[in-house]
């Protein structure tokens, strides 16, 4: 534990560097303190050999390290309700009975990445964790069937596909069977590995090679089934923190989000409450300089969501956090209405 002047010039260490972008320096802190120059260095020199804050090579200032970051959070800003007159907004928001419950979710991403000036993000229901329990094969009419997938959780997923012309659909509803053989109980996660897998034994090779047609219709039924409904907004908010000046570091941002990986980051994250993964801790590296930000909410008695902001890690978490879990507390509402 640090002492607590440690603990005071970590805090406004952190918070001007938030405001400001740059390095923070003693004299910087000594008209914010009630100490001298000298006493200031010598804490930060503490601090940086402790390992919570360090020193840029362009200035004799320092910022916080990720270690430092976290422990704003989790000791100096823990359990404070920085709730202000911006919460208003979001009680008018939710408060209106005449919005669809998506449409009040996308609006309520928009408003928070306008009141961040971040990233936001909210994932609803995903079958990404579930198991396959059963797969049919229901014949409609001629040259078409319906392909549909049961989990444990109960979802379903249904697709139309086309029966090659001279198809037995016997033949087809055999390839079924071994489908429902080879990946029952087996994750969502895990299907196409499974499956490509299976498919390369030879004892169901043959039999697969005709049926290439179902076999692509199942991969692309199974590909948009574990996608989560999901709102995003903000993206271009990044581009406008001096962290991302860099045009290859924009680039390298733009893409990710481009590909949706972003979601990837928040998947994992709804049976563990409030999440803070700061910089390095992000194992993608075009998100190195970045902090994202989730809290799950209540989609059911078996099932969470997840809402996010993405952040560079100079961000107001004395601001963004308890933002994020009140509205994390009105989008568990919405599913209880």
């Amino acid at each position: 534990m640090l002492t607590k002047r440690q603990e005071l010039v970590l805090k406004l260490t952190v918070e001007e560097y938030v405001k400001t972008a740059e390095p923070v320096g003693s004299r910087t802190l000594s008209e914010l303190l009630d100490f001298s120059s000298a006493t200031i260095r010598n804490e930060m020199a503490d601090l940086e050999e402790l390992g919570f804050l360090e020193k840029t090579h362009t200035s004799s200032g320092r910022i916080p390290s990720d270690v430092g970051y976290h422990y704003y959070i989790e000791q100096i800003l823990a359990d404070k309700n920085n709730y202000d007159d911006s919460f208003t907004v979001i009680d008018e928001l939710f408060s209106n009975k005449d919005i669809k419950r998506d449409e009040a979710i996308k609006q309520a991403m928009n408003l928070l990445s306008q009141m961040t000036n971040y990233t936001t993000i909210a994932l609803g229901h995903s079958a990404y964790g579930s198991k396959i329990k059963k797969i049919e094969l229901l014949p409609l009419y001629e040259n078409v069937a319906l392909l549909i997938i049961v989990t444990n959780l109960g979802h379903v997923e249904s697709k139309n596909i086309k029966i090659p012309v001279n198809t037995d659909i016997e033949d087809m509803k055999r390839v079924i069977e071994i489908f429902n053989d080879i990946l029952f109980d087996c994750p969502i996660s895990k299907v196409s590995e499974k499956l490509h897998y299976e498919i390369d034994q030879q004892k169901i090779k043959d039999m697969l090679v005709y049926n290439k047609t179902i076999i692509d219709a199942f991969l692309e039924a199974f590909t948009k089934f574990t996608q989560s409904d999901y709102y995003l907004a903000g993206q271009s908010k990044m581009l406008y923190q001096p962290e991302f000046s860099d045009v290859n570091r924009v680039r390298e941002l733009l893409t990710f989000f481009e590909k949706n990986d972003i979601f990837k980051l928040v998947e994992d994250t709804t049976n563990i409450g409030l999440t803070v993964t700061i910089g390095k801790e992000n194992t993608i590296n075009a998100m190195r300089d970045c902090t994202v930000i989730s809290v799950p909410y209540q989609l059911s008695q078996t099932e969470k969501g997840t809402i996010a902001i993405v952040g560079p890690t100079r961000m107001e978490y004395q601001k963004v956090i308890p933002l994020i879990k009140y509205l994390a507390a009105h989008m568990s509402k919405l599913y209880k209405e």
